[in-house]
C-alpha cells in the first residue's frame, strides 16, 4: 500500500492525530524540515517513519520524502490536520487501479479554514494552468497521489513553494492522465508557515509565477 509523505515544520500540535489517522496499510513518512518543537519525537512515538531534511522548503521536504519512500505509489499531504488521512484511499485509488497517473485533492473548505488571500491566489493560479494547458483542476491542493518511479523521472527541481505547481506542469508535459477529486479541508492545528500568512502567500506566488514564466518559454 502507498507511502504517505508528510512535510512537517513545527507540527507538534497535529502530527500525532495525522499519523494515527492513516488508513490500514498506508505508511506515514514524516519529513522533519528543521522543527524546533517535538514534532519528530511525537511522530516516531505515533508509529511514523521520520526523515530529517535540514534544508528548509516545502519542496525540499517533499523531495526528501520521495527519496525515502519505497512503495510503488506515493501520496503527499500536509501534516497540520487540515486534511484527513481517511481521504487517502479515494485519492490513491485512481492511481492504484491505473485510472490516473496523478490525482490531486480539490479542497472543499469549511468556514474559516482557508484564508481569503490564499483562496483567491489558488483560484487565479488554477485558472492560469487551465488557460495554458486545458487542465481543469479547481485546486492545486497538497493531497495527491502518483507512482513513485515516474514521479522521480519528472526531474522536479523546485525546493520551495513551487513544488506542487511544478509537479502538475511537468506531468502535463509528460502526457500524464491528471484528475482531481474533492476532499474536505478544515482549519489547521497550530500556526501556518506558508499560505496561512500574507507573507507566505506572497512568497508562494513568487515561486509559482517563476515556474509559469519558465513553462511559457
Amino acid at each position: 500500500m502507498p507511502d504517505v509523505i508528510l512535510p512537517a515544520l513545527d507540527e507538534a500540535a497535529a502530527v500525532e492525530w495525522v499519523v494515527r489517522r492513516m488508513p490500514p496499510g498506508y505508511r506515514a513518512i514524516v519529513v522533519d524540515n528543521g522543527s524546533t518543537d517535538d514534532t519528530a519525537a511525537i511522530a516516531t512515538a505515533a508509529g511514523a517513519t521520520v526523515v530529517h531534511e535540514p534544508v528548509r522548503g516545502f519542496g525540499s521536504a517533499c523531495w526528501a520524502g520521495l527519496r525515502a519512500a519505497t512503495d510503488d505509489v506515493v501520496c503527499f499531504m500536509d501534516c497540520d490536520a487540515s486534511l484527513d488521512p481517511a481521504a487517502l484511499p479515494l485519492v490513491a485509488g485512481y492511481v492504484l487501479r491505473g485510472e490516473a497517473d496523478l490525482v490531486v485533492g480539490a479542497r472543499i473548505a469549511e468556514r474559516g479554514a482557508w484564508p481569503v488571500h490564499a483562496r483567491i491566489a489558488n483560484r487565479v493560479l488554477a485558472r492560469e494552468v487551465r488557460r495554458r494547458s486545458g487542465l481543469r483542476l479547481p485546486d492545486l491542493g497538497p493531497m495527491r497521489a502518483a507512482r513513485r518511479e515516474p514521479l522521480l523521472a519528472l526531474g522536479l527541481t523546485d525546493r520551495r513553494s513551487g513544488w506542487p505547481l511544478e509537479m502538475v506542469l511537468r506531468a502535463r508535459h509528460a502526457g500524464w492522465n491528471i484528475r482531481s477529486v474533492p476532499v474536505e479541508y478544515r482549519e489547521r492545528e497550530g500556526r501556518s508557515k506558508v499560505t496561512g500568512t500574507v507573507r507566505g502567500t506572497v512568497r508562494a506566488i513568487g515561486d509559482m509565477g517563476r515556474l509559469l514564466r519558465e513553462d511559457g518559454r
